[in-house]
């Protein structure tokens, strides 16, 4: 098979979806790989780099696009990219369709086959392409809020761990998967004062656990949520439904019983958010203010790190990808059914029911012929 990858073209996305390491997997395994010139150097890979690792360099993304059976990419296809998908092109990348219509439908109508890296699964549960990239911005979302508290930075002017004598700043975290978890390690290990909010009363267990009664655990209602925003410092939104809308927890009514400041940072925003008032924001404009508190919007905050965020994303996503070169899409979504999970846009079809059901359009559950 011939495997492509181009520069991630999101403004900026410094990922990479190859590394050089990869490279020499696909080729020992006898596929051939072309590297659009540049696309490593956000992640310190240079050409050259690739080149020895035995991919072929070409100097424009229009040509790997047109060459490749598979494009695997970090972040979804924007719009000046949706002309070079081509007909039966496999594209595995991260794709977040029930946040985005217009990319949905253009992945129908090209005919393609959309693997998404969200929504794979593990043969034991879990989302194993997703996880490594929700370490990580677990861990970078609250190394942000702490720097858009600081006053200079238009935030209340407070510490994460405070002082001796006084009070530590108040870290809310909506949601207990592995964002959640590693948002709740990262602030309670800077010395705030962590509550965490989900309606899995399991997991709510599990991370008693594992902090040792350290951060606070709450069922989530609307009520608790109201009760533990309003004085909050930070709130972390780290709410996932694999495939679907994110349900909005705060809406802007609420913002108004939060204090002057306070910062949210929504790490769901590229499924939609779950604060009413978020949007998407980049790297260079992160934050914006509504009723008086700062929203932070990044949705590729990994994007920020793009050494450690590839490296992490890609040792996860190897494995399945030299399944779908070495036995093409269908053999292998057939020997793994978590892969077939990922199959989102099959030949003109959705595929996956919770973008389905996000845009009220036509489910067909994809079936190996």
């Amino acid at each position: 098979m011939i495997v492509g990858c181009v520069r991630e073209k999101k403004a900026q996305e410094y990922r990479v979806g190859l590394t050089p390491a990869n490279v020499i997997e696909y080729v020992s395994h006898g596929h051939q790989v072309l590297i659009e010139a540049g696309a490593g150097e956000g992640s310190a890979f240079s050409d050259a780099d690739y080149e020895q690792a035995g991919a072929a360099i070409l100097e424009h993304a229009a040509d790997v696009w047109q060459q490749s059976m598979m494009i695997v990419k970090v972040k979804e296809p924007l719009p000046d990219e949706y002309a070079l998908i081509r007909p039966d092109q496999v594209l595995f990348t991260y794709l977040h369709l029930a946040a985005d219509r217009r990319l949905t439908d253009t992945l129908m109508a090209s005919g393609c086959r959309a693997v998404a890296y969200e929504t794979v699964t593990a043969s034991l549960g879990g989302l194993p392409l997703l996880r490594p990239m929700s370490e990580v911005a677990g861990r970078l979302c609250v190394q942000e809020g702490a720097h858009y508290l600081e006053k200079t930075n238009g935030g209340r002017g407070v510490l994460l761990g405070g002082v001796p004598g006084v009070k530590h700043a108040k870290v809310v975290v909506l949601g207990a998967g592995i964002v959640g978890t590693q948002s709740c390690k990262v602030a309670s290990g800077m010395g705030a004062d962590v509550t965490v909010l989900d309606k899995n009363l399991a997991r709510l267990a599990q991370l008693d656990e594992l902090f040792d009664g350290k951060v606070k655990t709450v069922y989530s209602s609307e009520h608790a949520i109201v009760d533990e925003i309003k004085d909050a410092d930070l709130v972390i939104g780290a709410v996932l439904i694999p495939g679907a809308s994110t349900p909005k927890l705060v809406r802007r009514e609420h913002l108004r019983q939060m204090k002057p400041g306070s910062v949210i940072v929504d790490v769901a925003v590229d499924q939609g958010g779950c604060v009413e008032t978020s949007h998407v924001t980049y790297h260079d404009d992160p934050v914006y203010t509504v009723d008086g508190i700062l929203h932070y919007g990044v949705a590729n905050i990994p994007g920020a790190v793009p050494r450690t965020s590839t490296m992490a994303l890609t040792n996860a996503t190897i494995a399945y990808g030299l399944k779908i070169a070495d036995l093409g899409l269908e053999k292998a979504a057939a020997a793994d059914p978590g892969l077939k999970k990922g199959i989102n846009i099959y030949r003109g079809r959705c595929t996956c029911e919770n973008v389905a059901k996000s845009f009220g359009i036509a489910y067909t559950p994809f079936e190996v012929s």
